[in-house]
C-alpha cells in the first residue's frame, strides 16, 4: 500500500518481500502507476511526489506548425529521442489526417534513433533506423550527424518534454535546417508540496532509496529541495545514506554534476531500474546477525526475526542501523547523535532525543529488546556479530 513514512511499530505474519522495511521516494509522472507497482509488490513502502507533469501537446498549434513545415519541404534527416514522443507525434498526425504523408516522409529520410525504445516505435510504424547509439546519448547522435555533413540539410527532431537548444544549436552552426518538433513538455508538479515533503523526508533519511526515470525529474526534485532550504541536506543524503538509481547514464547526469554517485542498470527498463534498486540496497542496508536472543536481519525498516517482520519507527530505526553497521562496538550519544539526527550540529536536539529514541527501540523490539545493551557512561552497544 502506498503511504507515508510509517510512523508506529507493529507486526505482520511474515517478510512481504525482497524490499520490505525499505522505503521508497517515486519522482516519476510518466508510467509511476506502473514503477510504483514493481516496487509495492516486492514490499516496499512507496512514497509517490511526481516532481514533473508531462503535459501532451497532440492538440497544441506547436506541434500542428511543426509538423506542417516537416512536411512543406520534405525531409533528410529525422531523429527520434523518445519512443512515448514518437508514438504520440504519429498519433496526433493521423488524428489530423496527415498520418500517412508523415510517414512517408520519413520513410524518405535517413531515420536517427537516440536509443532503444524509439527504435521500437519507429519499426512499429513500419520504419527503420539508419543509427542509433549503444550509449543513448544526444552528443553521440550529434556527432554522427555532424561527421556526414549537414549544410542545407532539413533536420526535424522529436523533443522529449524539454528543449535540446545545445543539440539544435550545434547543428544549425553546421548550416542545418532544424526543425524542432515539441511532442510534449514537462510542467510543475500537480502537488508542489509533495515533492517538497520527500526533499524533507529524504534529508531526515526517512526514505531509502530515489528512482528517477529521467534528468528533468532530478533537476526538479533538486530545485525542490533549494526551494524548502535543504537542497545541502539532500545532497548530502544521497551522497551517504539515500540510494539514488537512475535509468540511465543520462538521466543521471543532474547528480553527477552535483557530485552524486549513483547506479544504473545496463539495460534502461523500469524492470531492470528496480532489480538494481533491490540489490545495491541489499548490499548496503541489509545486515544479519547472530544475537543472544537468535539470529535476526534487519533491512531498512523492518526487523525480520523468528519468521515474523517488525517494522520499526524511522527514528528508532535509523539508531538500529547505526548499531548494526558496528555491532559489539559503544557507540556514544554524541555519535549517535551525529549519525542519525541530519542537519547542522547546532540544529541538533540534544542527547536526551538519544536516550529516548533507544527507548522507543527497545519497545519496539519486544523480546529482542536486550540486543540493545547500555554501558554505563560510554554509550550503547549491538550485542550481536555479523
Amino acid at each position: 500500500m502506498r503511504s507515508a513514512i510509517p510512523g508506529d511499530a507493529g507486526e505482520v505474519p511474515q517478510p512481504q518481500g525482497p524490499l520490505v522495511g525499505f522505503t521508497v521516494g517515486v519522482t516519476a509522472d510518466r508510467r509511476r502507476d506502473e514503477l510504483c507497482a514493481l516496487l509495492e509488490r516486492r514490499g516496499a513502502t512507496v512514497v509517490a511526489a511526481p516532481a514533473l507533469r508531462m503535459v501532451p501537446l497532440s492538440d497544441d498549434a506547436l506541434l500542428y506548425e511543426a509538423t506542417e513545415a516537416a512536411l512543406a519541404g520534405g525531409l533528410d534527416y529525422v531523429v527520434a529521442t523518445t519512443g512515448v514522443g514518437w508514438r504520440g507525434w504519429m498519433s496526433a498526425a493521423e488524428g489530423w489526417g496527415t498520418g500517412g504523408r508523415l510517414v512517408a516522409a520519413c520513410a524518405e529520410a535517413v531515420l536517427v534513433s537516440r536509443g532503444s525504445k524509439a527504435a521500437g516505435a519507429l519499426r512499429s510504424c513500419g520504419l527503420r533506423e539508419t543509427f542509433a547509439p549503444e550509449s543513448e546519448a544526444l552528443d553521440d547522435v550529434l556527432a554522427w550527424l555532424l561527421a556526414r555533413g549537414v549544410r542545407g540539410r532539413r533536420i526535424a527532431v522529436q523533443e522529449h518534454g524539454a528543449p535540446q537548444p545545445e543539440f539544435t544549436a550545434a547543428l544549425r552552426a553546421a548550416g542545418a535546417v532544424v526543425i524542432e518538433v515539441p511532442v510534449y513538455r514537462w510542467g510543475p508538479p500537480e502537488d508542489p508540496a509533495a515533492v517538497r515533503r520527500l526533499a524533507e523526508q529524504t534529508a531526515r533519511r526517512e526514505v531509502h532509496a530515489l528512482p528517477f526515470t529521467s534528468a528533468p525529474a532530478v533537476e526538479a526534485f533538486l530545485a525542490a529541495a533549494e526551494a524548502c532550504g535543504r537542497r545541502a541536506e539532500v545532497v548530502d543524503a544521497l551522497r551517504r545514506d539515500v540510494l539514488p538509481v537512475c535509468i540511465g547514464p543520462i538521466c543521471a547526469r543532474p547528480l553527477l554534476v552535483a557530485d552524486v554517485p549513483c547506479v544504473w542498470p545496463e539495460r534502461g527498463r523500469l524492470g531492470s531500474l528496480v532489480r538494481t534498486l533491490g540489490r545495491e540496497l541489499a548490499e548496503r542496508c541489509r545486515h544479519e546477525l547472530d544475537t543472544p536472543a537468535g539470529p535476526l536481519v534487519l533491512q531498512g525498516a523492518a526487523v525480520l526475526a523468528g519468521g515474523r517482520t517488525l517494522l520499526l519507527p524511522p527514528l528508532p530505526a535509523a539508531v538500529l542501523r547505526a548499531l548494526a553497521e558496528r555491532p559489539g562496538t559503544v557507540l556514544s550519544r554524541s555519535e549517535l547523535l551525529r549519525r542519525v539526527w541530519s542537519g547542522p550540529p547546532g540544529q541538533r536536539p540534544d542527547e536526551h532525543a538519544v536516550e529516548a529514541a533507544v527507548a522507543r527501540l527497545r519497545t519496539a523490539l519486544g523480546p529482542y529488546a536486550p540486543v540493545v545493551r547500555t554501558v554505563t557512561k560510554r554509550g550503547y552497544r549491538l550485542a550481536a556479530t555479523p
